[in-house]
């Protein structure tokens, strides 16, 4: 194709703008409808690592993504909780939604027997989730982690302190999140395939 002064040169594979966009990417919507809306694909990407952030536990964390959770859970998939700091009481899992019978808690006693769980896990296909609280993590070891959520079509959740924002990571999606009056601050740090937003305000229900 003859190219025009000051056109840019066309390369097989590359993405213009007046094309057809990339296929989308599997996402599970979070049930919080301000929350997809600014998600690159409408929701929780599947298939791939999603980390939270946070600064201290227990400000809306669990409540994020328990409607997503409470849904996979009805798919027949196991929900599988890796060394979460506290046991997760049944009756609130099935106040949110969530089948209890499906839910598998796996505590493995050392560090390195740890890394192997949530990556076993992630890869077996049998987990609809996987939510981990990883005791260190550098980004080789999440790379691994990554992989094994697109081999399973898992959503692979970590939850990891805020200081771990400054560290590169290969999670498809980055959250941030702080308590802000009685709203939950998120942040998005990074989202493939979009653009981080601005901070977006939640009030998650609660459930009696």
């Amino acid at each position: 194709m003859e190219r025009l002064p000051g056109q840019l040169p066309l390369f097989a594979g590359l993405w213009r703008g007046r094309d057809r966009p990339p296929a989308a990417v599997p996402a599970l919507p979070t049930g919080l409808p301000e929350l997809d809306a600014v998600l690159p694909h409408g929701g929780w990407p599947l298939g791939a690592l999603t980390e939270i952030l946070i600064d201290r536990e227990g400000i809306g964390e669990l409540r994020l993504v328990m409607p997503a959770l409470a849904r996979l859970s009805t798919e027949g998939r196991w929900l599988a909780w890796i060394s979460p700091p506290y046991i997760p009481y049944a009756p609130a899992l099935v106040k949110h939604g969530i089948d209890i019978s499906r839910v598998m808690l796996v505590r493995p006693k050392a560090d390195s027997d740890h890394g192997w769980a949530v990556e076993q896990a992630l890869r077996a296909g049998t987990c609809g989730a996987v939510l981990a609280w990883p005791r260190s993590g550098d980004n080789r070891r999440l790379r691994r982690l990554q992989l094994a959520a697109e081999a399973g079509r898992c959503w692979g959740l970590l939850f990891r302190p805020l200081s771990c924002a400054r560290q590169a990571s290969p999670a498809a999606l980055r959250l941030r999140l702080e308590m802000n009056s009685d709203a939950l601050c998120v942040t998005l740090l990074k989202c493939r395939g979009g653009w981080p937003r601005q901070p977006i305000s939640l009030v998650l229900p609660v459930t009696t």
